[in-house]
């Protein structure tokens, strides 16, 4: 089995993160993507602190009836920092025979070498990254880090890196929306409308919570 995990804030969840994990699925055949929201995300505050368990339930109201996708409270269940490596370690030792696709955008990409034990990340699982607005990777192998640069060589025919361990960092540029969970919260903030930008769960669940009546 193929398995994407989609770590984030998700605060919201909107429109273009569902896109995004379809078309990784298609990309790659996953058989299913997890989302997994951030209980204490390590790089960024969390605007607006809203809490985990809000975020959980837009996730779970926005990728209701797709039997492809599912949510996962991981990062909620254990204290401190939500680092990227921990969980998919979790994930490596439930699912120790499935393949495991770690789904980031092309800004966290370009940024990966700031993470917490990031070189881990490459030997225990493959990447889709895929392509964020004003973001592009146009040279793969030069937006790695220069310490684990040597351990990958590009396989340009299929557009992919290929690790000495065999994992392997997929390029997805698709039709990236410009949707952003910041300019969500300030619409919401403002009494403007957000269809249209998440899914109508979500919007309902919004309006009916109060969740973000102020733009942080």
């Amino acid at each position: 089995m193929k398995i994407g995990l989609m770590g984030g804030t998700f605060n919201p969840v909107h429109l273009a993160h569902l896109r995004i994990a379809e078309e990784a699925r298609e990309l790659c055949g996953l058989d299913r993507v997890v989302f997994i929201p951030a209980a204490d995300p390590p790089h960024k505050p969390l605007a607006g602190e809203v809490s985990f368990s809000r975020r959980c339930e837009m996730v779970r109201l926005a990728i209701a009836g797709n039997p492809c996708f599912e949510m996962s409270d991981i990062e909620g269940q254990r204290p401190g920092k939500s680092y990227s490596i921990d969980t998919i370690a979790v994930f490596r030792r439930l699912h120790p025979q499935d393949g495991l696709f770690f789904i980031i955008g092309s800004d966290s990409f370009l940024e990966i070498g700031l993470w917490h034990r990031y070189a881990e990340i490459f030997r225990s699982c493959s990447l889709i990254v895929v392509e964020r607005p004003g973001q592009p990777v146009r040279d793969p192998l030069a937006a790695l880090p220069v310490a684990i640069r040597s351990e990958f060589s590009y396989n340009i025919a299929l557009n992919r890196l290929e690790h000495d361990s065999g994992q392997q960092v997929h390029f997805l540029k698709g039709r990236p929306l410009d949707i952003s969970s910041s300019k969500i919260r300030c619409l919401a903030a403002a009494g403007h409308s957000i269809t249209y930008l998440v899914p109508p769960e979500v919007e309902t669940y919004i309006k009916k919570q109060r969740i973000y009546s102020e733009c942080p």
